[in-house]
């Protein structure tokens, strides 16, 4: 999508933080808005940035309520026609070890982190092909997608998700002119430190309660990106169709040590070609090749 100037797009999540940062980058293309979040108070901040004006358009919702996402991509479309653009950025950050979390933490944690995601596409994507003229979605997921570590298992495992669903969606999306891009942030300056008062009733049975309310005092990544930067770096993979978005290059080595970890696990001896034209699908996977290519051809690999 080259020509983004007048396309719409929808940011859920997109009051504060990286989708902040995703809707000033697409105002300042040029584009129409629709801000989308679950916080009040957020939304007037963010309307308040981004000053309002024909181009914007702000409204409450939860993507984990499915009716209610389908009533706000009604209203989206009533406001400024076919959306191009989803991106399902919403998220919570909830943190906490396999250790102290409950059923109500996995369930909220992911009802949104990848409910929230599934129900953005499920929502979007049939209105997308309907109208054919082209569009991209965008999906939230974290380095830690790739690059796991302690302390964060309801999050990771979402997240983790999120870029799977990413990858499956681009290669059913192969022929419909609509590209896929799951973007992997390390440290952003974000509010997804008050995670607490996101946190409905229903899932009050949390094991993280004292480590939530000490983040609403010490929030994380205060010196993180700017979330603006990020969301230039996300307009910049939508106009060139990139699959992958990483921030910061300082993962990369412990990315690629994960990674040769998984490679050196893998059976010793030679691939047996007639056995692997039997399993009836392909062994390998040419949309990686195509990033490799991108990649190349660009002379700037990931960094």
């Amino acid at each position: 999508m080259r020509d983004i100037e007048n396309k719409v797009a929808f940011i859920t999540g997109g009051a504060s933080g990286i989708g902040l940062g995703m809707a000033q980058a697409f105002l300042k293309a040029g584009m129409r808005v629709v801000v989308a979040d679950v916080r009040e108070d957020h939304l007037m901040d963010a309307v308040g940035v981004l000053g309002g004006g024909s181009r914007l358009h702000a409204l409450r919702v939860d993507v984990s309520d499915r009716a209610a996402l389908k009533s706000a991509a009604e209203q989206a479309e009533r406001v400024f026609g076919h959306v191009h653009v989803l991106c399902n950025n919403a998220g919570v950050g909830l943190l906490g070890g396999a250790k102290a979390v409950t059923y109500d933490d996995w369930d909220w944690g992911l009802e949104v982190n990848l409910g929230g995601v599934v129900n953005g596409m499920q929502t979007f994507l049939p209105r997308m092909l309907a109208h054919g003229e082209g569009a991209h979605i965008v999906n939230t997921a974290s380095i830690g997608a790739v690059l796991p570590g302690p302390g964060g298992i309801v999050y990771l495992t979402a997240k983790t998700a999120v870029m799977a669903l990413s990858e499956a969606l681009k290669n059913d999306l192969l022929t419909d002119n609509i590209g896929v891009t799951v973007l992997l942030p390390g440290p952003t300056r974000t509010r997804i430190h008050e995670v607490a008062k996101l946190r409905p009733a229903r899932f009050q049975g949390t094991g993280v309660r004292d480590l939530e309310r000490r983040l609403e005092k010490e929030p994380l990544f205060q010196n993180g990106t700017d979330p603006f930067l990020v969301g230039e770096r996300v307009l910049e993979a939508i106009r060139r169709d990139e699959l992958f978005v990483f921030t910061h290059n300082d993962f990369k080595e412990g990315v690629a040590l994960r990674f040769a970890s998984i490679l050196s696990c893998f059976p010793a001896g030679p691939v047996d070609p007639e056995r692997a034209r039997n399993f009836g699908f392909p062994v390998v996977n040419e949309i990686y090749r195509d990033v490799l290519c991108r990649n190349e051809s660009a002379g700037s690999g990931t960094d």
